[in-house]
């Protein structure tokens, strides 16, 4: 059956139409922010503040430029937009990510706005507890190498030790799913050693390996081993029998029923393991890193607060934040990837 190309287009034109009001909406609050980080800009120039706080300059010239990027979205919608100026599907999807932006760029530039007015020109809340953004700056300018190096030693100690969770769990997970016998011995274990607190384990991990490093990368590799064999077990053990069935007529061994049949088919029970135990490594990174190592952004924490160096606090407490935010995105497009059938069904 042809389909009518009239209709194809009428359709099109209604969602078009439907959708005009709210890029309008999303244009003017793209203009909003843009007067927003003018106006915040303005008040850091001419509004002195009680203290005389470094990198003032620097904060002005990052709300600029945050307002040309909300004039530059909200002008490339308006130029892009109308019934004279039909867009390609990506290109229109571009168009939307951007606006879609906007509420939040407003946000940030009245929020920001009131936390250096609350702080650096009216200074209501306590120091050293609170800090003006320009402090933060200070931070990122001055304390980078440090703060640099802490980072790298995380992320170093938590691949060791996420790395080795995961592939533990995924073997132990895939045995129990697969393996009667094998489930009948480590079934109970993981019931009884999995539930608790990996930071439990802390004076046994200090005592038992030769460092702190490998003492962290233990309580890391154990917290996120749970989560993944748990749901590596039930991913395996929920497959269809008939997968196994119509494998084995064709004359497939156990070996090509675990490689090809049963993992494959638990590999979304698998990767929402690794998101668990990801968010379990982070956890128990902080802590150990508090306990005994010599950098790292549990260091750095620890640190800043025996300092009193509250701002140094913070700025690593937003590095952690996105941080943790870019490996689990990694790990979202890797899922993405290799389960492109279930894509967007997870969100995050």
């Amino acid at each position: 059956m042809s389909s009518n190309p009239q209709a194809i287009d009428l359709t099109r034109l209604h969602a078009d139409n439907a959708a005009a009001p709210r890029a309008a909406t999303r244009q003017i609050v793209a203009a909003l922010a843009t007067l927003a980080w003018l106006g915040g800009a303005a008040v850091t120039q001419w509004w002195h503040a009680l203290d005389d706080w470094p990198y003032t300059r620097e904060l002005i010239i990052l709300k600029l430029a945050l307002a040309a990027l909300s004039a530059a979205i909200g002008v490339r919608a308006w130029r892009a937009t109308g019934p004279l100026k039909p867009q390609a599907d990506a290109q229109q999807a571009r168009i939307d990510r951007w606006l879609a932006a906007s509420p939040w760029l407003l946000a940030l530039a009245l929020g920001i706005t009131a936390w250096e007015v609350v702080t650096a020109q009216l200074e209501w809340l306590p120091r050293p507890f609170f800090a003006p953004p320009q402090a933060l700056i200070a931070v990122y300018f001055d304390d980078l190498p440090r703060l640099a190096s802490s980072v790298g030693h995380s992320f170093v100690l938590l691949a060791y030790g996420y790395v080795l969770g995961a592939l533990t769990g995924f073997v132990i997970g895939v045995s129990i799913g697969w393996s009667r016998a094998v489930g009948y011995w480590l079934h109970p274990v993981l019931r009884l050693i999995g539930p608790l607190p990996a930071t439990a384990w802390l004076p046994l991990a200090f005592f038992f390996f030769p460092s702190s490093f490998s003492a962290s990368v233990f309580l890391i590799a154990l917290a996120s081993a749970f989560p993944v064999a748990v749901l590596t077990w039930s991913g395996v053990a929920g497959v269809n029998s008939a997968y196994y069935d119509v494998a084995r007529t064709l004359g497939a061994r156990a070996s090509f029923l675990i490689l090809r049949v049963a993992i494959p088919a638990a590999l979304p029970s698998v990767f929402v393991g690794l998101f668990m135990g990801l968010g379990a490594s982070f956890s128990v990174l902080i802590v150990a890193e508090m306990m005994g190592v010599k950098a790292g952004l549990g260091w750095y924490l620890q640190w800043a607060q025996g300092w009193a160096a509250y701002s140094n606090m913070y700025a690593a407490l937003l590095v952690m934040a996105l941080m943790c935010s870019g490996l689990i995105t990694l790990l979202f497009k890797v899922r993405d990837r290799l389960l492109a059938w279930q894509k967007g069904l997870l969100k995050w």
